[in-house]
């Protein structure tokens, strides 16, 4: 019964295109699709029929006819609507893009890996550590725990850079079992 009332509240143009969207085979859809497609529709309607009225205007008639309509169409078809290029020149562009062969895989069947030296799940990984090390351990006292600097300054910073050529490799032992 809700369906019959909502049916009863639509526009006509709703209810043609509601019919159009059957007669396509379209069962079932949201309630926006045809708001959507009237708004298209619209739109597309109001740019023709004003399109037809700078024609006639231009050819200096009083009223617009068929053949203004006509040609409004034939215009937004040409701006609006890209046409394919013709079934030949798919063709040719496609032979002449099979004249290159493939490249050849390098890798076999299966997700390409990164090489081995470029991972940790290898058997001798490596990690980097700093160049310059604490000179002192620093000592604890009361004050300490009062002033903690949380943003270290540029000094500060400097000390703790890493230098990538100093590397300490530790090589995985495989486990017997016992």
């Amino acid at each position: 019964m809700a369906d019959r009332d909502e049916e009863l509240a639509m526009p006509r143009d709703a209810k043609i295109l509601k019919c159009l969207l059957k007669s396509m085979g379209v069962e079932e859809h949201e309630p926006c699709v045809i708001n959507k497609f009237l708004e298209v529709w619209y739109r597309y309607v109001v740019d023709v029929l004003t399109d037809a009225q700078v024609y006639s205007e231009h050819a200096g008639k009083s009223a617009i006819d068929c053949d203004d309509v006509k040609l409004a169409v034939q215009s937004e078809v040409n701006f609006s609507f890209s046409q394919p290029p013709p079934r030949e020149v798919l063709l040719e562009l496609a032979q002449n893009c099979n004249k290159i062969p493939l490249p050849k895989t390098i890798a076999g069947p299966g997700v390409p890996l990164p090489p081995d030296q470029d991972t940790l799940v290898r058997p001798g990984y490596q990690f980097a550590f700093s160049n310059k090390r604490l000179a002192e351990p620093m000592e604890e006292t009361e004050d300490d725990d009062e002033a903690v600097n949380t943003n270290p300054s540029q000094e500060e910073k400097t000390d703790i850079q890493l230098n990538p050529h100093e590397r300490v490799s530790f090589p995985l032992i495989k486990r017997q079992n016992d």
